[in-house]
């Protein structure tokens, strides 16, 4: 890998796969994003990789979590997860679309505030999407967001195709934008 590969454009950070030593700074970006963005906190249903980061990203060869380092200090994070959205909360036919085993969904691309507009973002999800590629058994990539934290749909919909807007049913309730996306699988 070329160090252009390695790093985003913004060369002070470091982009690569985290390590144990990463675990509580990546741990403290992922719960940062849960009480300060999404403003509910941790939910133990919906974050369960977090309280075990090592054996769900880094003792599993099929999932990846990777970070961003600037100075010493994880800044942002972004994960591929074996699995597919949970019947419930989503619908089942979007459970059945993308079954876990086949599918590489991307989770927790999360960037601390003082270190967005330096894409990031955008070289987390690359490297998720090409070890995807790369991992053997995924068919497709998936993701969903909550479309009311500032830049992530624009965002979204620039990397992703829908597949299903939830505001549109009320299914999660009222508050929540969730909108699922699929990732074209890099060749």
């Amino acid at each position: 890998m070329t160090d252009a590969q390695q790093n985003p454009p913004h060369t002070a950070y470091t982009v690569r796969p985290a390590t144990v030593a990463d675990m509580e700074g990546a741990r403290r970006v992922m719960l940062d994003t849960f009480y300060r963005e999404f403003g509910y906190g941790y939910v133990p249903e919906w974050h369960r990789d977090v309280v075990d980061i090592v054996g769900t990203y880094l003792d599993d060869p099929r999932h990846l979590l990777l970070v961003a380092v600037h100075g010493g200090e994880v800044v942002a994070t972004t994960g591929v997860r074996s699995v597919g959205p949970a019947h419930p909360p989503h619908p089942r036919w979007l459970a059945e679309r993308y079954p876990p085993g086949t599918t590489a969904q991307i989770v927790r691309v999360y960037v601390k505030a003082e270190h967005r507009r330096h894409g990031l973002a955008r070289t987390l999800v690359r490297r998720a999407c090409d070890f995807a590629a790369t991992t053997p058994g995924y068919d497709s990539i998936y993701l969903h967001t909550n479309v009311q934290v500032e830049g992530a749909e624009a965002f979204w919909r620039s990397l992703a195709k829908e597949v299903f807007d939830a505001r549109t049913t009320g299914e999660h309730g009222p508050g929540v934008g969730t909108v699922h996306f699929e990732i074209p699988m890099p060749q």
